[in-house]
């Protein structure tokens, strides 16, 4: 009786010492995950749901922390530079990426592995503002697509089909019978911001630098460019953006009044227009941008925040898989734009009957859009994004700009040609 006892409590003991290294096995690994956006914070957590659904014997615990967007930058920087005290996972702006890209090895992982098996599902342009060499260090959330986004209900007063308008020669006429028959202008125009103007370059070809990372902000198709948006302001097609850019309060209010019956922003815009413009919900329609000659690019990527693993992380690997499922994977995918608005990376997904599912979005805006998007997704050009980049940014943001366009106290001409010496002068 004994012996059966004995018997009985081995293997009780083995059956929970079995279960206890199992237990362990299950336990959730800690990931750190910094951003500067409450909504991407939102939308990793989901994924770190979906994710643990998926795999129940390799659990992530994911620990958010949302930083200011200085304070990330900086934070981050010292850390890498440091050697300690970075997270395992974290966004970094595109504006700022070049920064943590310097020297022959960077502080963040290569990512090549984890997007190779899906990289023809992508709109690589994407990638590429990510790029070193030819390593891919950051994954973006969303494509960025320029598009136009129309007030149907201004353009019909006027008597204008904005599916004829096919090239910014055409758009600016358009302006001109806008303004003579609703006494509003086509558009407004950013004069402390780039986004009424870069995408208008890249769509020619130009950029504020090239292939090799140096300026060449005082291109002639970046000169062109800039006279044109001048012109448009000048002869009252447009007017400057209440606030100075499409960010502002000021002219959020103005827009929600109708105050003009256009503007270009890339895709993620969305979201501004459901959040704070309400009362053109269901007046306004996305269509591709117009272009300068036919059969030119009808967008370009714009803005983007690049995720990226440390080279500090202790788990490296798990940190790439599960970055990649949460951004990459069919599914994160499909949910960049049910959750976030963005237009997903993956081109594949554009067509899947779920971006055309009830929401928000398709409230607002209607069904069609990634029918328009997915017609232009090889007309998407990317962009040059060199250690020079982030001065490039704020050069054309707070000098370019507002010379020409806000204080007109510079031509295009001059107001590149200063910005550029003084980008190319610096070390």
């Amino acid at each position: 009786m004994k012996l059966i006892t004995r018997i009985a409590m081995a293997s009780a003991m083995l059956f929970v010492s079995v279960n206890m290294v199992f237990a362990a096995s299950k336990k959730a690994t800690k990931l750190s995950f910094w951003t500067f956006q409450e909504l991407h914070s939102g939308f990793m957590k989901d994924a770190a749901e979906s994710w643990n659904k998926l795999h129940p014997d390799e659990q992530v615990d994911l620990q958010v922390s949302v930083l200011s967007y200085d304070d990330l930058h900086n934070k981050l920087l010292i850390a890498l530079q440091s050697g300690r005290g970075a997270p395992d996972i974290c966004d970094i702006e595109i504006g700022k990426f070049a920064n943590y890209l310097k020297g022959k090895k960077p502080g963040l992982v290569p990512l090549n592995d984890v997007i190779a098996p899906e990289k023809d599902k992508f709109i690589i342009g994407r990638f590429n503002s990510y790029k070193k060499g030819d390593n891919y260090y950051g994954i973006d959330y969303h494509v960025g697509a320029a598009v136009m986004y129309y007030n149907k209900e201004l353009l019909d007063q006027a008597g204008i089909n904005p599916d004829k308008i096919v090239t910014w020669d055409d758009y600016y006429n358009a302006g001109k019978i806008v303004k003579a028959k609703t006494g509003k202008p086509m558009c407004t125009v950013e004069s402390t911001e780039h986004w009424s103007f870069y995408p208008l370059i890249v769509q020619q070809g130009g950029d504020f630098l090239d292939k090799n990372g140096k300026g060449v902000l005082d291109s002639e198709v970046n000169v062109k460019t800039l006279e044109f948006l001048k012109k448009l302001v000048d002869d009252g097609v447009a007017v400057i953006a209440p606030g100075g850019y499409h960010h502002s309060e000021e002219y959020w209010a103005f827009m929600n009044n109708e105050g003009a019956a256009s503007v270009w922003m890339p895709l993620w815009y969305m979201g501004r227009f459901t959040a704070y413009m309400p009362k053109l919900k269901g007046k306004m329609i996305v269509r591709p941008l117009p272009v300068w000659k036919p059969g030119e690019a009808r967008s370009a990527g714009m803005g983007g925040t690049g995720t990226a693993v440390t080279v500090q992380s202790k788990y490296q690997n798990l940190a790439k898989r599960f970055l990649f499922y949460a951004k990459g994977s069919k599914e994160g995918s499909i949910k960049t734009w049910t959750k976030l608005g963005f237009d997903p990376i993956r081109w594949d997904v554009w067509t899947d009957p779920a971006m055309k599912a009830p929401n928000e979005y398709t409230a607002y805006f209607g069904t069609g859009v990634f029918d328009m998007l997915y017609s232009i997704k090889d007309e998407i050009l990317g962009i040059n994004v060199g250690e020079k980049f982030p001065l490039a940014q704020t050069l054309v943001q707070k000098n370019v700009m507002f010379k020409v366009l806000g204080e007109k106290s510079m031509t295009a001409r001059e107001a590149l040609t200063a910005a550029n010496k003084q980008l190319n002068a610096a070390e």
